[in-house]
């Protein structure tokens, strides 16, 4: 039985996962899959995903904002490029931390319960293999939470990153309107029509691997095997660390080099 790590390795894991992801995506672009039935149920794990922790992440991400402003602004006073503070700060916290911390918070949150009730319900023999899962009769059950977990990410992302460019120009200019010009005009040079395309298309990256590697690595749990479920959880985490940090690095590859 293979460890957790050792599913990075092995093609044949990805290529199910790939395999997995394509009958998802599909089925997130057919209106048929979304009956009241599968709405109600995804409606239910956003809750449990997202609105349930909104709170606790929103002051999560206030004191980390509010760190890692003060960190920038006082590494650029002290090389002297203050004048660029504000430009930092926007292009490291917003585009890059926010999205990845919520990523990973999501993940951490919710990717394991996701992989291991899926492991579970694959052990018992309520699955079917990847390979035919779009014809089985659960196929309406994995649907569900594969959109509401990719909405989560996303849904998290924007409202984190709107808190931290509301912090930003607090922290900048006071509750004062005096600041208001130069400051959308530093947004309007860093959020361009290409950076703002690029940062959708990581969110939505971000949120199909937190929704998609948990659940289909929870589906190479072994039958009857109770012992793989731990196995396969890991591996799923494994996986979707890797895959997030992957898609940061490329990011910052094609915007900076």
């Amino acid at each position: 039985m293979p460890y957790g790590g050792e599913f990075i390795l092995r093609a044949r894991s990805w290529r199910r996962l790939a395999r997995f992801a394509s009958y998802a995506t599909v089925a997130a672009l057919t209106p048929a899959a979304y009956n009241p039935a599968a709405r109600e149920m995804a409606v239910q794990h956003i809750y449990l995903m997202a609105w349930k922790v909104l709170a606790g992440y929103l002051a999560f991400t206030l004191i980390l904002s509010l760190v890692l402003i003060e960190v920038v602004s006082n590494a650029a006073s002290t090389y002297g490029v203050s004048q660029y503070a504000l430009e930092l700060v926007l292009r490291v916290l917003v585009l890059e931390v926010m999205p990845f911390m919520t990523a990973l918070f999501v993940a951490l949150r919710s990717g394991s319960e996701i992989g291991a009730e899926i492991a579970l319900m694959r052990v018992a023999g309520e699955l079917e293999d990847i390979e035919d899962i779009g014809t089985s009769p659960l196929y309406q059950e994995l649907m569900p939470r594969v959109t509401a977990a990719a909405l989560s990410v996303f849904t998290l992302t924007t409202l984190a990153c709107a808190l931290s460019v509301v912090l930003t120009y607090t922290v900048f200019f006071g509750f004062s309107d005096a600041g208001f010009e130069n400051f959308t005009r530093v947004v309007a040079v860093v959020f361009t029509e290409q950076v703002l395309a690029g940062f959708v298309l990581k969110c939505m990256l971000f949120g199909g691997a937190v929704a998609l590697i948990p659940l289909a690595t929870g589906l190479e749990a072994e039958r009857g095997q109770l012992r793989s479920v731990p196995f396969t959880v890991l591996a799923g985490l494994v996986k979707l660390f890797f895959v997030i940090g992957a898609v940061a690095v490329l990011s910052l590859v094609v915007k900076y080099v």
